[in-house]
C-alpha cells in the first residue's frame, strides 16, 4: 500500500482505446513491476530467515519475552478492540456490505468481484503458506530460540496482518474521490494492526512483515486483472438481461 496503486479508471481507459497488449492483459509500469519485485523479495527473505533460523528468529523472541503487554496494560483493552479490524469476518462483512451499496448504485458488479478476487487470492496465498509452515505462536512455543516451524500451528504469516493491508487497501482502491487519503489511512490501519498482534503477542514480528508483504502483493496484482474483472462483470450483465 505504500506503493501507488494504478487507477482501475485508467485501465479500463487503455482497454477502450485498445492500447492493451495482445493477450488483453494491460502493460506494467515499470515502477509497479519494481515495487512487486521487491515486494516478492521482502517476503521470500522473511520465509528463508525463518526457516534458516537467522537473527530474525532472535528478534522474535526478544520481543516475545520482552513481553509489551506488560510494559504498556493501559493500552491492552482498547488494543483488544482494535484488532478486530484485521479480523477477516468482521471486516470483509462490513466492506462487502458497503461495495454491495455501491455496486447497486453504480449498477455494475465491479467493486464486488474485486473484493471477491482479492479474498480469493489472499485465502489461496495465505493460506498455503500458513499450511506448508505450520508455525506456532508466541503463546504456544516450546522452546526457547526455536523458530517453532512444521509443527501443527498456523501463525505463519499473520492473517490479521495481510487481511487488514487487502481489506483496507482494496476499499482504498476503488475509491471514486480521496483515494490518497484513503490510501493513507488503509496504510496506517494495516501498519497498526499488525504492530497490535505483536503488542498481544498473537504474533511472531517476522509474522507480521510477511503478512504485509503478502497483503501487499495481493494488491500488486489487482490492476492487471482488471480486464478479468471486467469480462466475468460484462458476462454477468448479459446473464441478467437474458442474452
Amino acid at each position: 500500500m505504500p506503493a501507488r496503486i494504478e487507477s482501475a479508471d485508467s485501465l479500463n481507459a487503455s482497454a477502450q482505446d485498445g492500447t492493451l497488449i495482445e493477450s488483453g492483459w494491460p502493460p506494467i509500469s515499470r515502477r509497479h513491476a519494481m515495487v512487486f519485485g521487491l515486494t516478492g523479495i521482502a517476503y521470500l527473505l522473511v520465509v528463508v530467515g525463518i526457516l534458516c533460523d537467522t537473527p530474525l528468529v532472535d528478534l522474535d523472541w526478544a520481543i516475545q519475552q520482552f513481553r509489551p503487554y506488560h510494559h504498556w496494560p493501559d493500552l491492552e483493552p482498547f488494543l483488544d478492540v482494535w484488532v478486530v479490524a484485521g479480523q477477516r469476518g468482521p471486516t470483509a462483512i462490513a466492506a462487502l456490505l458497503w461495495l454491495a451499496w455501491r455496486s447497486h448504485r453504480t449498477r455494475t458488479l465491479r467493486p464486488l468481484l474485486v473484493m471477491g478476487l482479492a479474498l480469493l487470492l489472499l485465502n489461496l496465498t495465505v493460506g498455503s503458506v500458513k499450511i506448508v509452515t505450520g508455525r506456532l505462536g508466541p503463546h504456544y512455543a516450546h522452546y526457547v530460540g526455536s523458530p517453532e516451524l512444521f509443527s501443527g500451528g498456523n501463525i505463519f504469516p499473520s492473517g490479521h496482518t495481510a487481511n487488514a493491508v487487502v481489506t483496507w487497501g482494496v476499499l482504498a482502491y476503488l475509491a471514486v474521490r480521496g483515494r490518497r487519503v484513503g490510501a493513507v489511512l488503509a496504510a496506517a490501519t494495516a501498519l497498526s494492526v499488525g504492530l497490535t498482534t505483536v503488542y498481544l503477542g498473537t504474533h511472531w514480528v517476522s509474522d507480521v512483515l510477511a503478512g504485509w508483504a503478502a497483503g501487499l502483493l495481493v494488491l500488486l496484482v489487482l490492476p492487471p486483472a482488471e480486464p478479468l474483472v471486467t469480462a466475468v462483470d460484462t458476462r454477468i450483465a448479459r446473464w441478467r438481461r437474458g442474452e
